[in-house]
């Protein structure tokens, strides 16, 4: 884990990070639900939005903003590992996943089948049903293992066939908190068919690990810039070459590779470009390369290793303070030892309403979430016969204090 003067420093970074706005001091354990935001984001937000001036128009102001843009892009792609294709921004991350499966599905072969599973968020599971209908393919749903609360590559093999037409993968659970490995997901997709179109959900993944979407031999990539330190109100997406060159959506006389519809929020671009530039320092304090995407990979390995140390801590205790696996009444979805585990905990105590832990926690300035049996994680929580979890999200500033604190907090809410 994090030495604690480094720690300080990244909090130091971050809004609101140990306190509340309208509740005062809490631990922020709802970072499934949206990140802390970069402090640099606001002030470039802030700085953007008071400017008048589109994009291109011939003045310096318009000029300079065609540069920020540019440099956000360039950012990106070396932040996700991407040597080809395009960055584009959309209203969100589920809007950019629709309009990519749509375009998808739509664009290939006929018939056939497009492929996915019920781990997914339905911004995928939903976009695939509704178009796979609308162009007469079959729309398949293998099924994720509820011991694991996760999916793999064996679990997907089994599934594909030469006529896949699309497949959809998400990397990382926003119930469960379980990663995928795309790369060997990917691979045995294509093995079989290899002009399949693979578009991932990279967006709970995002804010917890290094991402690298030329070993993934993937179509689409996306992100929400909300859960990686950044602002409401936009997603990014990556697209292959071959993606991009689809028939899609554009203006009359635009550019064939033109994707973004009307002119673009400067300052959408400008914000990521402060993650990306944390990012990189967070690297810097764990390697000595200047290199920018060296640093970026080294930033993600110790994002995970901190977030590793945070959920053993959970799991296992903390500074004389039992953990989960030691209290019998809290069940654990996807049990104590799950490899797949993303600084995510999701959690039921026996007896107890969710709601009510939720709250009881709350007051005890401790931020959590109720997870419910509907369409954003009925998939995950009704074959596991539960109404309702607890979902804890983590993020690599929250500190092993903040653990401890949701622990005893807990204690007072568990049945005698």
């Amino acid at each position: 884990m994090f030495e604690e003067k480094l720690l300080n420093e990244i909090r130091d970074q971050f809004h609101h990070v140990d306190s509340c706005p309208y509740q005062g001091p809490r631990a922020f354990f709802e970072n499934a639900g949206g990140s802390l935001t970069l402090k640099s984001v606001v002030t470039v937000n802030a700085e953007l939005s008071a400017i008048p001036d589109n994009q291109g128009r011939d003045n310096p102001a318009s000029h300079e903003l065609v540069r920020i843009i540019e440099q956000a892009r360039a950012d990106a792609m070396t932040l996700i590992g991407a040597s080809s294709g395009q960055i584009i921004v959309g209203e969100s991350g589920t809007e950019l996943l629709f309009r990519l499966v749509r375009t998808a599905i739509v664009g290939s072969e006929e018939g056939g089948s497009v492929l996915g599973s019920t781990l997914e968020h339905p911004a995928t599971r939903s976009a695939s049903r509704q178009w796979a209908e609308k162009t007469n393919k079959t729309h398949v749903l293998i099924a994720h293992d509820n011991q694991s609360a996760s999916i793999n590559s064996d679990d997907y093999k089994k599934h594909i066939t030469p006529d896949v037409r699309v497949a959809t993968i998400i990397q990382t659970s926003p119930v469960t908190g379980m990663g995928v490995d795309i790369a060997a997901v990917s691979k045995e997709i294509r093995a079989v068919s290899p002009e399949c179109f693979i578009i991932v959900d990279g967006i709970q993944h995002a804010a917890h690990g290094g991402i690298d979407v030329d070993a993934y031999q993937i179509d689409a990539f996306t992100m929400s810039a909300y859960k990686v330190f950044s602002k409401h109100n936009y997603g990014v997406a990556w697209l292959s070459p071959r993606m991009a060159a689809m028939e899609h959506e554009k203006l009359d006389g635009s550019a064939d590779l033109q994707w973004e519809l009307g002119t673009r929020d400067t300052s959408a671009y400008a914000t990521f470009s402060e993650v990306v530039k944390y990012v990189e320092w967070l690297g810097s304090n764990f390697t000595n390369s200047t290199d920018r995407r060296e640093r970026i990979l080294a930033a993600g390995a110790a994002m995970s290793e901190h977030e590793e140390g945070l959920v053993s801590a959970m799991i296992d205790g903390v500074d004389g303070q039992r953990g989960l696996r030691d209290m019998p009444t809290v069940q654990v979805i996807g049990g104590h030892d799950n490899k797949h585990r993303e600084g995510l905990v999701a959690l039921v105590v026996e007896g107890v309403p969710s709601a009510d832990v939720v709250s009881h926690l709350n007051n005890d300035g401790v931020r959590t979430h109720v997870r419910k049996n509907d369409y954003f994680s009925g998939n995950i929580l009704e074959p596991l016969g539960l109404d309702t979890c607890i979902r804890v999200s983590m993020c690599h500033y929250n500190s092993a204090a903040e653990v401890k604190k949701f622990l005893q907090s807990l204690e007072g809410v568990l049945p005698a």
